[in-house]
């Protein structure tokens, strides 16, 4: 093999990569392990956390390329650059790279992509927790083949995308990024949003493996001590499935130490399970800056060489987002026999094949062809997506009849410090709250109708009184009289409240925004008291990044409902499900808790998890389960049948139900199976969602749901850490939430304890029959 064969696009990547790395010298493999941020200084604030201190000590983007490089980060996400200004930035900075370097291979340029790719003007897609709640995996892929398709269009080859940390504590402010509480859950809807990137020619990004969301008080970065099952059992099985079942092909570490081992230096997590038991062969990337942290904040290595030696040995093969501490100082380690160069080459080989399977070593690559500066970011195809996706995860939480608003309505006073502030609907790491306030100069760059603009369109024969009471999170109560005589003087008063994503400490809910316990923000729960104090029916509606204890307001509002940061079509979706053109069909993927404190607590929770009469005075039971969501319609279940009694430990069992619509609208029910493991060597959730599936109906229709059940799903983490199936009865659930479960029966597991591994069964396949 030759050194150009790194350019027949003939040969696999992996054989080209290794042809590359054969022509390489060592300061040019090391700087394929780097990254640059061009512009990461800009403006003011942080969009990472304490980049305004590591800013000042990188080097240039120019410096950095001196033998080339491995990553460019954030070339659209980091200044607001038009679709042209960005382009033509991107192309001289590739160009600078592949005209000064003598192997002239291009980076590889990566972006954030949590709700939409983060760049100016582009669409604004709905937080994780609403895709979540939308529990629709197939469309979730075509929203993330939408942004797939725009960041491949403008020469972006990475997107930082999805968060698969499980929800534990719901005060963490990244609950808003997540899918959910269940693991189940979340492997589906992330593997769903890895096909859809990656079938548009985007690697995706897993993060943050692992354990970030169970950090000790729900604090960023704080250590997190949990034990192995749970590790296993709860916090790996999102990244599981989403490397086996979508084939993603990087990973990024998350910031945590998970009992006192940092994750970026943690070559039993990266190297072990990663890639020893899973068998991954993409790049594991750092988080911004993960690798300094080992010296400046995890403290077990002294300086910035230390960390990046810690970490590659470990097993993170890209230093993110500069080079800090994969630079020249590695170089002279190497040379000095103190790094094996093997450490390098395995992680360079690693890079390399990425970007021969890009395109970017072929021969005749340029930067200029494979742009396209006149894609809209924000085409009414993204808005039509966004709307459905906003539409399908707005859950009503209780209704006494209030909804929908009746047509004849004439005086709605719609309150809250969310009724006409557009921001609100839109997540953290959605542009106009990530990077916008760095400049407050310039507009949104698209259109977000606030709730208010929405409802007028929506009704406009009726009078909307808008007060907002309050702000999001001060102490101010001024306001509180004037919304007060709106609520009285109208027919129904509509309050709407919740939070204001933003980073460290900016907003209410996002990175860096941990909440001390689950009160709505600021004064709102007072608000909303003298609200319902009026008399008149209160619309209470939460617009949030996580899930506030409502139990104080929910006996006396005439309806509640819950919308998680429905993006950039969220006032319009909340104003057609409020008016009753569009049926509610969202399910709670967090249950909302009764009361702000007695946190953390999920629905996956052994016996001695729930309330314990006789033995704690603390009543964890939520007032609204995981699951729950109710419509305009209603539905039933009946004919629960299971294909067999007793099935092997190897075995598989068919359960079938009959749901059907017994109301006088077409509506759409998430059907839920969840699993009950009686009795277990080891304590087990009293109940574990294994299957769901979103079933349309037209009034008086049934279907027929049928879900495959392998043995496998019900496997566990044993006494002796091997994941086993066990022999013996389990409990089958069906219904419409983890509390509300009409259809149960039981099986019975027989044979030996089965030992499996990563090749086990871990989807529960689902067929509706109509």
């Amino acid at each position: 093999m030759t050194e150009q064969d790194w350019h027949d696009t003939s040969l696999e990547p992996g054989q080209r990569a290794a042809a590359l790395l054969s022509a390489m010298t060592l300061e040019e493999k090391i700087a394929q392990l780097g990254s640059a941020w061009p512009g990461n200084d800009a403006g003011g604030g942080n969009v990472a956390p304490m980049q305004d201190v590591f800013a000042r000590g990188s080097a240039t983007a120019d410096r950095r390329g001196a033998h080339g490089l491995g990553h460019l980060t954030r070339v659209f996400g980091t200044a607001p650059v038009t679709v042209a200004e960005g382009t033509a930035r991107l192309v001289r900075l590739q160009r600078e790279i592949v005209d000064h370097t003598r192997l002239r291979v291009p980076a590889i340029a990566h972006e954030e992509c949590l709700t939409g790719f983060t760049t100016y003007g582009a669409a604004v897609y709905p937080s994780p927790l609403s895709w979540a709640a939308a529990f629709d995996p197939g469309l979730v892929e075509r929203m993330a083949a939408a942004i797939g398709a725009d960041m491949r269009a403008v020469g972006v080859h990475q997107g930082l995308s999805p968060v698969l940390d499980v929800v534990r504590d719901a005060r963490w402010g990244r609950v808003e990024e997540t899918l959910g509480e269940d693991p189940y859950l979340a492997g589906m809807l992330g593997t769903a949003y890895v096909r859809g990137l990656q079938g548009e020619g985007v690697i995706a990004t897993l993060k943050h493996f692992a354990g970030y969301s169970a950090s000790r008080g729900a604090r960023n970065h704080a250590p997190v001590a949990i034990g192995p099952r749970e590790l296993r059992d709860v916090i790996l099985p999102p990244f599981e499935m989403a490397l086996r079942e979508g084939g993603a092909d990087s990973v990024m570490n998350a910031y945590v130490d998970l009992d006192g081992v940092p994750a970026a230096a943690d070559a039993s997590l990266l190297d072990g399970v990663l890639r020893g038991e899973w068998g991954f062969e993409g790049t594991v990337v750092s988080d911004y800056w993960a690798v300094a942290f080992l010296a400046t904040q995890h403290r077990v290595a002294a300086t910035a060489e230390d960390a990046g030696v810690l970490a590659l040995r470990a097993g993170i093969d890209v230093e993110l987002p500069d080079t800090l501490c994969y630079g020249d100082g590695l170089a002279e380690r190497v040379r000095r026999g103190e790094v094996s160069e093997a450490l390098v080459d395995r992680s360079v080989l690693r890079v390399l094949r990425q970007k021969a399977a890009l395109g970017l070593l072929d021969a005749d690559w340029a930067p200029e062809s494979t742009v396209d500066s006149t894609v809209d970011l924000d085409a009414p195809r993204h808005r039509a997506l966004a709307r459905d996706l906003a539409e399908r995860s707005v859950v009503l939480l209780s209704n006494d009849g209030a909804l929908p608003l009746p047509p004849a309505t004439r005086r709605i006073a719609l309150v809250g410090p969310c009724a006409d502030d557009p921001l609100t609907f839109l997540g953290c790491y959605s542009y106009p709250n990530h990077v916008l306030p760095r400049y407050p100069d310039l507009d949104r760059g698209l259109d977000v109708p606030s709730l208010a603009e929405a409802l007028r369109a929506e009704l406009p024969g009726a009078r909307l009184d808008v007060v907002p009471g309050c702000e999001v999170r001060d102490d101010d109560r001024s306001g509180f009289a004037e919304a007060v005589a709106a609520a009285s003087e109208a027919e129904v008063c509509v309050a709407v409240v919740g939070d204001r994503a933003g980073m460290f400490g900016e907003g209410t809910s996002g990175e860096g925004c941990d909440a001390p316990d689950l009160r709505l923000p600021g004064v709102q729960d007072e608000l909303l008291s003298a609200l319902l104090a009026t008399g008149t029916p209160v619309v209470v509606v939460v617009v949030s990044g996580r899930p506030y204890a409502l139990g104080a307001h929910a006996g006396r509002a005439a309806a509640l409902v819950q919308a998680f940061l429905p993006g950039e079509e969220g006032g319009s979706a909340l104003a057609t499900v409020l008016s009753g053109r569009t049926m509610p069909s969202g399910r709670l993927p967090v249950q909302v808790p009764r009361d702000p404190g007695g946190q953390p607590t999920t629905y996956l929770r052994p016996p001695l998890g729930g309330d314990s009469e006789g033995i704690s005075n603390l009543d964890p039971t939520p007032l609204f389960p995981f699951g729950h969501g109710l419509s305009y319609t209603t539905f039933a279940y009946e004919d629960l049948a299971l294909s067999a009694e007793r099935i092997p430990t190897d075995g598989s069992v068919e359960i079938a139900v009959t749901v059907r619509n017994t109301g006088d609208r077409a509506g759409s029910e998430v059907v839920q199976l969840y699993l009950d493991d009686v009795q277990a060597q080891v304590t087990r959730p009293v109940r574990q969602l294994a299957g769901f599936a979103r079933v349309d109906l037209a009034p008086g229709r049934s279907a027929r749901v049928t879900f495959t059940l392998h043995a496998d799903r019900t496997s566990f983490t044993g006494l002796d850490l091997r994941r086993i199936v066990e022999p013996g009865r389990i409990e089958v659930e069906v219904g419409r939430s983890a509390e509300d479960l009409p259809c149960t029966a039981s099986f019975e597991l027989t044979g030996p304890v089965r030992e499996v591994g990563h090749d086990r069964v871990l989807t529960t396949p689902v067929t509706v029959e109509r």
